[in-house]
């Protein structure tokens, strides 16, 4: 249930959600201030709040909880919009002119006083969810600079405190959650890679200092971009928070001609008045329902030959592991980097892409072939934005890269950022992609983006900095019209392990490569932090081989296939090197996730601690409980949530039968005193 109302006299909007309530109004001089966001309220309520809010700053200046902050006037914060006009002149403001509001979608229109520029602002909201979707659109009949261009500012209720949550990171520790207390003045989270990055993720959690896992209120907002971003979070010293973000980052400037029009990516909030649980699972039902590629909700169990191969790549040796990964009942063998052009290290062949012939005499269709009477199917690793100096495609098309006249060619891992914003680049992509996937019918495709973006220019170009954002829009162009062409493909982005986790490639991508990381007890922590924002079943999890090659720690296989299991789990170690009881043992542990991949997948998440999680449907339930060290042990026992007090569950591996109601309150009891230790549990409801 969703209801947008206007109450005209007051010049107001409520927009009310199954659980929330959002209202802005506009004042005396058109501009668009924030009245409420939070608990339902009416729409009498809200314009009551309205009517009692101060009209300006216990300073005198800067009133703030603008909905959009332009530049100009008394406002010294961060800026939603920085314009600049040919003259000079900088700034907007606010001429009101229309709204409409039609099946959850408002937008208001306005113009600039006196100069020919117009500002659009979005707001849809969505059946069954409580999310805000907001974005804005600029206009212009004269030309004019932008300088900063966001997609929505938010406000928060005034608090003695706050503290905001996100993850941080990089290669290999990606998703790391942290917590910290807001400061005065302002804070900035940003990437200027030209992807979303591992160093910090594009989305901000805040509170007052009070919420817990399952108590107290939590405002959260996530970009929907897949490139370089700027959040501005602000506090100021009378009690209040607000943050503005999109797309791009400081120093860029786009150039808006006469019948020009610049759009930004959605940047969607929430309110959740039951903790940070709460506001996870709201998130997940948000991703799953509203963002990812409608399919069922259980993803392949796949192989992925890299851990074993890395660019030591041959036919017989794929054919050997695919024999090896059919045994365990694997669902789709991916053969990963090094099958194509001269691709024997990273120093060249990347922008070839048709089979290595030494690697691959006839092409890789035997393989596909083969892989496909084991009863799998067939996937490739790609990374279609790149390319190495040492490449035919270089060779034939040196001016497709990014690039900037004059300056040094930078290179990082041998290899150069290709320029998507090309209209022939991305006919060259389309192109290689649909043929490859066609031809060797393949089920499952790992897009991978080792490379950030420098000396990011289009020489020639009348506005060179629009590349930032056309790039990362002719990527999801790319992707869509290969997911139109194939529609059963199942798509993985990757960058450089979980350096595209966002909305808006999740638009597009079935799941993400979480990290390069592969080990079990980093993976744990890495898990912890993805799974706040991002649902399970989107959750690229592997088990590799012990000792792990990332970290050279031993685990057990048993550890190792748990933690992957909380996921969409693959198989990524050298099956030629596992012993016999390791083999047997991944028969039956795959068999086990099987049978529970539905209720990980499609079921709610609920975390009963940072090393225990819980997935739940209505009939079944699984809990996976992990402890890296003897020294860790506790004697508390893990209370499971969400289930029927009155109802009866059996566990599916002891057949013990247990009340719904001693596990809420009891729980299970905690884990035997040994490194490494693991545990799952399958509980299905039955009858009393």
């Amino acid at each position: 249930m969703y209801v947008i109302t206007h109450h005209a006299e007051a010049r107001l909007w409520l927009l009310s959600t199954p659980g929330t309530s959002y209202a802005f109004q506009l004042d005396a001089d058109d501009v668009p201030r924030h009245v409420h966001w939070g608990r339902p309220l009416t729409l009498d309520q809200v314009a009551a709040i309205a009517a009692s809010l101060p009209a300006e700053d216990p300073g005198g200046d800067d009133p703030g909880g603008e909905e959009y902050v332009v530049e100009g006037g008394l406002r010294f914060g961060a800026p939603s919009l920085t314009i600049r006009f040919d003259d000079g002149v900088r700034g907007f403001e606010w001429r009101f002119v229309s709204h409409t509001a039609h099946n959850g979608l408002l937008t208001l229109s306005f113009t600039d006083r006196v100069r020919s520029l117009g500002l659009e602002l979005h707001y849809r909201i969505r059946d069954g969810h409580d999310q805000i979707e907001r974005w804005a659109v600029l206009t212009a009949d004269e030309p004019v600079d932008v300088l900063r261009f966001d997609s929505a500012a938010w406000t928060l209720p005034a608090r003695h405190d706050y503290r905001v949550s996100h993850v941080v990171g990089e290669w290999g520790r990606e998703f790391q959650l942290q917590r910290d207390r807001v400061p005065v003045g302002e804070t900035v989270f940003t990437s200027r890679l030209g992807i979303t990055g591992q160093h910090d993720g594009p989305w901000l959690m805040l509170d007052a200092q009070d919420a817990a896992e399952e108590h107290g209120e939590v405002w959260s907002t996530a970009l929907a971009w897949s490139g370089s971003r700027r959040i501005t979070l602000r506090r100021d010293p009378y009690g209040r928070a607000s943050w503005t973000g999109g797309f791009g980052h400081e120093g860029l400037v786009w150039k808006l001609l006469p019948g020009g029009c610049l759009e930004t990516p959605v940047f969607a909030g929430l309110y959740a008045p039951d903790g940070f649980g709460g506001t996870s699972r709201r998130w997940h039902a948000y991703v799953e329902g509203q963002v990812l590629p409608a399919r069922p909700a259980e993803r392949p169990l796949i192989y992925n030959s890299w851990e074993a191969t890395e660019f030591d790549v041959t036919e017989k040796q794929q054919t050997e592991l695919a024999e090896l990964a059919a045994g365990l009942g694997v669902e789709v063998f991916v053969v990963d980097d090094a099958w194509f052009g001269a691709r024997t290290s990273d120093m060249a062949g990347l922008g070839d892409w048709w089979p290595n012939p030494d690697r691959f005499p006839d092409g890789l269709g035997p393989l596909a072939d083969h892989v496909r009477a084991l009863g799998m199917g067939f996937g490739l690793w790609v990374e279609p934005e790149a390319v190495n100096p040492d490449s035919d495609l270089f060779r034939a098309h040196p001016d497709w890269i990014l690039r900037q006249d004059g300056r040094t060619r930078t290179q990082r891992r041998n290899q150069h950022v290709l320029n998507f914003a090309r209209r022939d680049v991305r006919e060259w992509a389309v192109e290689w992609l649909v043929r490859t996937v066609t031809e060797l019918d393949v089920a499952f495709l790992k897009w991978d983006m080792n490379r950030p973006f420098s000396e990011a220019g289009q020489p020639g170009a009348a506005d060179p900095d629009r590349v930032w954002i056309e790039h990362t829009r002719g990527v999801y162009e790319v992707m869509d019209r290969l997911r139109a062409a194939r529609p059963g493909l199942y798509l993985e982005a990757c960058a450089g392990g979980g350096g595209r986790a966002d909305l808006g490639v999740l638009a597009r991508a079935d799941q993400v490569w979480t990290s390069d990381n592969t080990d079990a007890a980093d993976r744990v922590a890495i898990q912890h932090g993805y799974c706040q924002l991002l649902p399970a079943r989107t959750m690229g999890a592997w088990v590799t081989d012990s000792p792990n090659s990332f970290s050279a720690r031993p685990t057990s296989i048993r550890y190792r296939f748990h933690v992957s299991m909380a996921g969409a789990m693959g198989i990524g170690g050298d099956l030629r090197n596992w012993s016999e009881e390791d083999l047997a043992w991944a028969r039956m542990l795959v068999e086990q996730y099987k049978r529970i991949r539905l209720v990980v997948h499609g079921g709610v998440l609920h975390r009963l601690g940072h090393d225990a999680v819980q997935y739940l449907t209505e009939d079944e339930v699984v809990v996976f409980q992990f402890q890296p060290s003897a020294l860790t042990r506790s004697v508390a026992r893990t209370r499971l949530k969400g289930l029927d007090p009155d109802a009866r569950y059996q566990d599916e591996a002891t057949g013990a039968v247990h009340e719904g109601a001693v596990l809420l309150s009891h729980g299970l009891p905690p884990l035997l005193p040994f490194d490494w230790t693991s545990e799952l549990v399958h509980l299905k409801r039955v009858p009393r």
